[in-house]
C-alpha cells in the first residue's frame, strides 16, 4: 500500500516576507539621541567651553589691540567703509572656533571607536551615512553655541559693528562652516588608527588651515606680501569659509565661497562615510587578517 505524499507548495507561489525598514521616528530618534549624548558630553568639559571662548577673545583684546596701527583694512567687500582690525578679524575668529571644535569633536570618534561605543551604534539598522551625518550636525549645532557666545562676548569688548539682523543671516553659514570643518575631521579620524597620533595630525591641519587664509589678513595683503601665498589662500577652503562667514554679517551673499563650502563639504562628508571603519581600533587587536594595527 502507497503511502500518500503530502505535496508541497510550489516555490513560486511562496511570497517572500520583507521585514519593513526604519520609519521617519527611528531617524529623528538617532539624531535627537546623538544630540543628546554630544551635548551632555560638552556640558560635562566646563574646561572645552572655556577655552573655546578664551582663545579667540585673546587674539581680539591682545592681538588685534597690537596689529591695529601695524595693519590698514582698505575699504572692500562687504564693508562699505573703513573699519577697526578687530571688525575684520571677528569672522576668522569665529572660523577658528569651528576649526578647533571640529577638531576637537574628530578627536572624540577616535575615542568612540577605540572604546567600542561607536560600534555598537552601528548595529542600528539605520544607514552608517545617516550616523555619521548626525554626528556632523550635532557638531555644527554646539559650535553654533560656542560662537554665539563669543560674538555677545566680543559685541560687549569691542562693539563690533555689524547690524543686528547679520547675526541672524549668519547662521546658516556658521552652520555650513562647521559641518564642513567636522566633515573634514572626520574624514581625518577615519585614517587615524592610534589615539596618540591624532594631537599630531592636528597641528599639521589647523595651524595651517588658519594662517593661510584671510581670517587674518585680507587677501590683498597677502598678494602685496606674496604671489604664490596668495593662490595657496585661494585654494584653501577655509578662506571661502571665512569670506562666506564674513558677507553673512552684512546680509549678503558671496556665491563663490557658498559653491567652494557646500562642495567641500559633500566631498569630505562622502569621503568620510566611505573611509569609516568601525573595526579600525587602536588596541593591538587584529583587523581584517592585519597582525598589528599601526599608522
Amino acid at each position: 500500500m502507497n503511502t500518500p505524499v503530502p505535496a508541497t507548495p510550489d516555490a513560486t507561489s511562496q511570497t517572500a516576507t520583507v521585514p519593513p525598514g526604519p520609519g521617519a521616528g527611528a531617524y529623528w530618534q538617532c539624531f535627537s539621541g546623538i544630540l543628546k549624548r554630544e551635548y551632555l558630553r560638552f556640558v560635562q568639559q566646563r574646561s572645552r567651553f572655556l577655552s573655546s571662548l578664551v582663545r579667540p577673545l585673546l587674539w581680539l583684546v591682545v592681538f588685534a589691540a597690537g596689529f591695529r596701527a601695524a595693519l590698514g583694512v582698505a575699504i572692500i567687500p562687504p564693508y562699505q567703509t573703513y573699519i577697526t582690525y578687530e571688525t575684520y578679524i571677528a569672522p576668522g575668529l569665529c572660523c577658528m572656533i569651528l576649526l578647533f571644535n571640529g577638531m576637537q569633536s574628530s578627536l572624540s570618534m577616535v575615542y568612540d571607536r577605540e572604546m567600542g561605543s561607536m560600534r555598537v551604534l552601528l548595529m542600528s539598522p539605520l544607514p552608517r551615512s545617516w550616523l555619521l551625518l548626525c554626528k556632523l550636525m550635532a557638531i555644527g549645532l554646539i559650535s553654533l553655541t560656542q560662537v554665539y557666545a563669543f560674538l555677545l562676548l566680543a559685541w560687549l569688548a569691542v562693539d563690533l559693528e555689524p547690524p543686528l539682523l547679520g547675526y541672524v543671516t549668519v547662521l546658516p553659514a556658521l552652520f555650513l562652516t562647521a559641518v564642513m570643518l567636522g566633515a573634514i575631521g572626520l574624514f581625518l579620524s577615519s585614517r587615524i588608527r592610534q589615539l596618540e597620533n591624532f594631537a599630531g595630525v592636528m597641528n599639521f591641519v589647523i595651524f595651517p588651515m588658519f594662517f593661510i587664509s584671510s581670517a587674518l589678513y585680507p587677501l590683498w595683503k597677502m598678494r602685496e606680501a606674496s604671489e604664490w601665498l596668495y593662490w595657496l589662500c585661494l585654494a584653501n577652503p577655509f578662506t571661502h569659509a571665512v569670506e562666506l562667514i564674513r558677507h553673512a554679517l552684512y546680509g549678503q551673499l558671496n556665491l563663490n565661497a557658498l559653491a567652494i563650502t557646500a562642495g567641500t563639504t559633500l566631498l569630505f562628508a562622502l569621503l568620510a562615510v566611505l573611509g569609516f571603519n568601525p573595526q579600525r581600533a587602536a588596541v593591538g587587536g587584529k583587523v581584517k587578517g592585519e597582525s598589528k594595527i599601526t599608522v
